[in-house]
C-alpha cells in the first residue's frame, strides 16, 4: 500500500494529498499492428510524466502489460485489478513490483477499477475492453460519477464505434450531452490534455483515524486534480 503525504491544517484537521489517477482499459493482446504496442507505451510514459498513476486490469501481457510497464519505469504508481480466477490466464503483474488486487468477480474489478481512478482512458482492445469502457460510461450517464472518459483513437481504431454513437444520437437511443461524454484523440498527450484539468479538490480533509490502511478521499462523483507534466 503507498502512503499518502499528510499535514495538518489550522483546524486540526488532517489535510491528504494524492496524485491523480487515471484508469485504463486496454488490451490483453498486442494486435495485428505494431502501432498499437507503440501507443500504450507512449501513454504509459505520458501518464509518468505527469506524475499519474495507472490503474488497470493487472495483467502482464498484451498492451496492458506495456502500457503497465512504462509507467512503472518513469516513476508512477501502478495499481492492477484482477479477478482471482483469471490470475493464470491473464498473468498477473509480479505483486512484488506493482500493486496488485484480487477481487471475487470481474463486476467487483470494474467497481475497484471505478473507485479508485479519477478519469478513464479506452485504449484498443476486445469485446472485455469494450464491456469496460460502456459500463463506465452508462455509470456517467445515469450520474453514478462525473469522471472524465477517453477514447485513445490509435491510427482510428475507435472510428466505427464513434460513428455507432453518432448513428445511435440520430436515431433517438442517445442524446447528444451523453454522447459528447466520449473524449477522442489520436495521441496520448493530446488526450490527457483534452481531459478537464480539475475533477474536484486534490486536497481532502479527513480524520486522522481514517488514515490507517488507506484513505482515498475521491467520491464516486468525482475525483482529483489531473497533474501538469514534469519538467
Amino acid at each position: 500500500m503507498r502512503t499518502p503525504a499528510t499535514a495538518t491544517d489550522r483546524t486540526g484537521s488532517t489535510m491528504l494529498h494524492v496524485r491523480a489517477r487515471i484508469c485504463v482499459f486496454a488490451g490483453s493482446r498486442t494486435g495485428a499492428r505494431p502501432v498499437h504496442a507503440a501507443c500504450a507505451r507512449s501513454l504509459g510514459c505520458a501518464l509518468a510524466r505527469r506524475n499519474i498513476g495507472l490503474v488497470y486490469g493487472g495483467s502482464s501481457r498484451g498492451l496492458m502489460g506495456i502500457l503497465a510497464a512504462a509507467v512503472r519505469e518513469g516513476g508512477a504508481e501502478v495499481i492492477g485489478v484482477m479477478p482471482k480466477a483469471l490470475m493464470v490466464r491473464e498473468a498477473a503483474i509480479d505483486e512484488h513490483r506493482h500493486e496488485l488486487r484480487i477481487v471475487d468477480s470481474m463486476h467487483e474489478r470494474k467497481a475497484v477499477m471505478s473507485d479508485l481512478a479519477d478519469a478513464f482512458i479506452a485504449l484498443p482492445g476486445g469485446f472485455g475492453t469494450l464491456d469496460e469502457l460502456f459500463e463506465i460510461v452508462t455509470w456517467a450517464q445515469i450520474g453514478l460519477h462525473a469522471k472524465p472518459i477517453g477514447l485513445l483513437n490509435t491510427d482510428g481504431y475507435f472510428n466505427p464505434l464513434l460513428k455507432l454513437v453518432e448513428q445511435m444520437i440520430a436515431e433517438g437511443f442517445v442524446t447528444p450531452e451523453d454522447g459528447g461524454l466520449l473524449v477522442a484523440h489520436a495521441q496520448p498527450e493530446e488526450l490527457l490534455d483534452a481531459l478537464p484539468r480539475t475533477v474536484c479538490e486534490e486536497v481532502a480533509r479527513v480524520p486522522a483515524e481514517c488514515l490507517g490502511e488507506r484513505a482515498d478521499p475521491i467520491s464516486r462523483a468525482g475525483g482529483r486534480a489531473l497533474a501538469e507534466p514534469r519538467a
